[in-house]
């Protein structure tokens, strides 16, 4: 498993990640990897012992298992189960009494919507008001090119497994859905903690995430020292244009 441990999205996973690769890569099944490298609120398993039928969240929450098959995908996703327990363990929880109450739907609910998306694709950014300001805004240009000087004082933290899988071979578009962390928070263990308690079913329905393609970061990517790279509007999306409703004689409003 050839990953380049020094880029900046995966230097706060190489210890353990890199150990495990190379265990990995030796022969070793990945759910022995995972445990034989720390401690985990789960207990990985080879994917086999999830038994058909049953919901993969459901699972890790009753038994404290989690399958994990070959691959990237999931060797992230146990990566990220021992640097923020807490935070999986709380997703996992929500996950569990989501469908506890409403069983497997056909779509999810909000909760489980955010939670998958979170869990996917999210990232926790810890940065000065001012780029914040101009994330939410989506001013791109202000952001990395007259704000870039901030950047430096400003840290990414990648927690979605899926989002740490398709950056071991990155491209332009690539997105983050970030939550803003304070920038006081000085360790993985501090992060976890923030986000755990942070992970309740009121704060992700209301999905508190704003979308980052990630190799805009200054440092992150080469070719943003150009700042035409910052001129791509299917990456760096204008905002949206609110649109105008129409409203009926009795006041209510029709799209």
């Amino acid at each position: 498993m050839e990953l380049r441990w020094g880029e900046p999205w995966f230097a706060p996973w190489r210890d353990p990640g890199e150990a495990i690769a190379r265990s990995v890569a030796a022969g070793i099944p990945p759910h022995e990897a995972l445990n034989a490298a720390g401690t985990a609120p789960v207990r990985f398993v080879a994917q086999e012992q999830l038994p058909p039928g049953t919901a993969y969240e459901q699972f890790i929450f009753a038994t404290g298992q989690c399958p994990v098959r070959p691959g990237r995908h999931d060797f992230f996703n146990g990566l990220v189960w021992l640097r923020f327990p807490r935070a999986k363990a709380a997703l996992n929880r929500l996950q569990a009494q989501e469908i506890a109450r409403d069983g497997i739907r056909a779509r999810r609910g909000p909760v489980r919507d955010a939670i998958t998306v979170f869990d996917e694709n999210g990232a926790l950014l810890l940065a000065p008001p001012a780029l914040w300001d101009a994330l939410r805004a989506r001013a791109w240009r202000r952001l990395f090119v007259e704000l870039r000087p901030l950047w430096r004082g400003a840290r990414l933290l990648v927690f979605g497994h899926a989002l740490l899988e398709q950056l071991a071979e990155p491209r332009k578009d690539l997105t983050a859905h970030v939550w803003c962390a304070p920038d006081a928070l000085d360790s993985i263990a501090c992060a976890d903690a923030w986000l755990a308690a942070h992970c309740t079913a009121e704060a992700l329905a209301r999905k508190p995430f704003t979308p980052l393609p990630v190799l805009g970061i200054p440092g992150w990517s080469p070719a943003n020292e150009n700042f035409s790279f910052y001129d791509d509007s299917f990456v760096f999306r204008p905002p949206k244009t609110p649109q105008p409703s129409t409203t009926t004689s009795a006041g209510s409003s029709r799209s």
